[in-house]
């Protein structure tokens, strides 16, 4: 594993009313903390800190901006806060509550609640054979709830993936770390490196802005049911746009799981975004019925909670 671009902040310093605890992740674009805030409560506290245009020096508080990528990495403030604003308007149990954001060191910081659990990735690694049917639909039937909540609020998910699908210990998923930032910044920004999760991207987000929509992130839903059943996520979308080479899962993996599920997630993956569900409400109606087509029972929804405890009981 490379080195990590830019060093974090230490632990025990103070924020605003926050003191870190330790780095939780890093990726390109961010730097996420546990920290404790003024009453004791634990909260998780994300840093924009993009390292294409970024340098935090070990022992060092501020990024260091060339004047060169000053304007870049200023927008993308802006972006990284307004997203924060955004998303503190949401209130539903299966998306993450930001809980405040402001500015400081020369940055800009979200804070959101801290969750307990595991990510969906993990659960994957675990189960290398294949997650259990019962299993998926419960964990995609709530998350999707929480999808539609964003999409009412005319925003943009843009990086659903499974280590994005965060499972609570009592079962319930929760969507993470939105890329809508990153994927504003990236397309006026050609100063800044490309930020899509390649396999679960849609091929829009390859060419811009200007073609995305609800379909995008359904596309993404379908490349993590596809990992959930067969273990990865589906090639490159910019490479299937060349020559596609994804075998559907109603062949590969009939028998295993009902056709109706396997087709429910090839018509997600579709290259042409017109010919993927157009909404969220869509797809989930579709998720609803059963392999003979009739609606599945309303007992089996309610007991989703009781199945993905279970679930999670088994690790």
């Amino acid at each position: 594993m490379p080195p990590q671009a830019n060093c974090a902040l230490p632990q025990g310093y103070h924020l605003d009313r926050y003191r870190i605890e330790r780095q939780l992740s890093v990726g390109g674009f961010s730097i996420v903390y546990l920290a404790i805030d003024a009453d004791g409560t634990p909260v998780a506290l994300k840093e924009y800190l993009p390292n294409s245009i970024a340098l935090r020096a070990e022992g060092a508080i501020e990024p260091q901006v060339s004047e060169q990528n000053l304007p870049a990495f200023r927008y993308g403030m802006k972006c990284f806060f307004e997203e924060g604003r955004a998303l503190a308007k949401l209130m539903h149990p299966n998306v993450v509550r930001v809980l405040n954001f402001f500015r400081a060191n020369g940055t800009v910081y979200m804070v959101m609640q801290f969750e307990r659990g595991r990510t969906l990735h993990e659960y994957i690694q675990r189960h290398r054979e294949g997650l259990r049917e019962s299993v998926i639909r419960a964990v995609f039937a709530r998350m999707l709830n929480g999808l539609r909540e964003v999409h009412a609020h005319k925003l943009l998910h843009l990086d659903i993936k499974p280590s994005n699908i965060y499972l609570r210990n009592d079962g319930t998923p929760v969507l993470l770390d939105f890329g809508a930032a990153r994927q504003t910044l990236m397309t006026d920004q050609p100063i800044l490196k490309p930020m899509y999760t390649p396999g679960f991207a849609s091929p829009e987000q390859y060419e811009g802005r200007n073609g995305l929509g609800p379909w995008s992130d359904i596309y993404s839903v379908g490349a993590s049911l596809h990992a959930c059943i067969a273990g990865s996520a589906p090639p490159r979308a910019d490479e299937r746009v060349k020559q596609d080479t994804l075998q559907p899962l109603a062949k590969t993996h009939a028998g295993r799981y009902s056709n109706h599920l396997l087709e429910l997630v090839d018509w997600c993956l579709r290259i042409d975004a017109l010919e993927r569900p157009q909404s969220v409400y869509a797809l989930q109606k579709a998720l609803m019925q059963s392999q003979t087509g009739g609606a599945v029972a309303h007992s089996w929804f309610t007991d989703i909670g009781t199945r993905l405890k279970s679930f999670i009981g088994r690790k």
